[in-house]
């Protein structure tokens, strides 16, 4: 309850903040925040001209399959890398003034999850180009999303924190985001996984957005809800790396001026 009565007594720097993560990535580029919608659509042109030749049996609807997949993994992968390193970009003014340090992961996330949430925008016209359309199913967008940015800030959190004291975690963690995007069904289906990949398969689904991407994949592409077991066990799951996370940075965050 105390952090939330701080952050509403800090909200207009927490606004300040959300909007400055938004323009500040692409400020000066002359696309500017259009780079963030066209990334993606790269990434997108890319896997769909490669992986078709390279994989057998992929669906009729691939460019959706990959857009489900792609938008949200940029969603997360670029919320921890700039969450990674927000406390020591910020070394000056933590230094010089007080206010909730959780302003700032929060700042990273929150504006990331803004992005995602415009770039939807991008899936639904995939949807519609590819003669997949939308159902009401789309209501479980904010469910997910919720999901998937508890289990993103409580990442941010923890690894914002470790890497005032241990810079090593920025470039440790670069290597694990690297395997994790081939241990999640971005550009591949899980049907590639049969008979002796069975162990393979067993560790995909281990991962948690895994699951996550499934649930957009099932309201954008398949036209169903999500697994609710599925769902409610990667949100709980969710919650607890959001608070294991917290519990983190309130320990360490005492001497990030002393560290910077």
């Amino acid at each position: 309850m105390s952090l939330i009565k701080e952050l509403y007594n800090y909200r207009e720097l927490l606004k300040t903040n959300v909007k400055k993560e938004i323009r500040g990535k692409y400020k000066g580029s002359l696309l500017g925040v259009l780079w963030s919608f066209i990334n993606p659509l790269l990434q997108v042109a890319v896997y769909a001209i490669v992986f078709p030749f390279l994989m057998r049996g992929t669906s009729d609807h691939y460019l959706v399959y990959l857009i489900t997949g792609i938008i949200p993994w940029t969603y997360f992968i670029t919320a921890v890398n700039q969450g990674m390193t927000t406390i020591r970009g910020n070394a000056g003014i933590i230094k010089k003034v007080y206010f909730p340090r959780e302003i700032l992961p929060i700042s990273v996330v929150v504006s990331q999850l803004i992005n995602f949430l415009i770039s939807c925008v991008i899936i639904v016209v995939f949807c519609f180009g590819d003669g997949v359309g939308i159902t009401w199913h789309i209501i479980y967008l904010p469910l997910i999303a919720l999901i998937q940015t508890a289990l993103t800030l409580g990442l941010v959190f923890a690894l914002g924190a470790i890497n005032v004291y241990i810079k090593d975690i920025e470039y440790m963690f670069q290597f694990i985001l690297n395997m994790l995007f081939y241990g999640t069904p971005i550009v591949y289906e899980l049907a590639l996984f049969s008979g002796s990949n069975n162990i393979l398969l067993k560790l995909v689904y281990l991962n948690p957005l895994t699951h996550i991407i499934m649930s957009y994949r099932d309201i954008f592409l398949y036209h169903q809800a999500p697994d609710a077991f599925s769902l409610a066990i990667i949100g709980l799951f969710s919650l607890i790396v959001l608070g294991g996370g917290y519990i983190i940075f309130k320990k360490l965050q005492m001497g990030f001026a002393e560290e910077l």
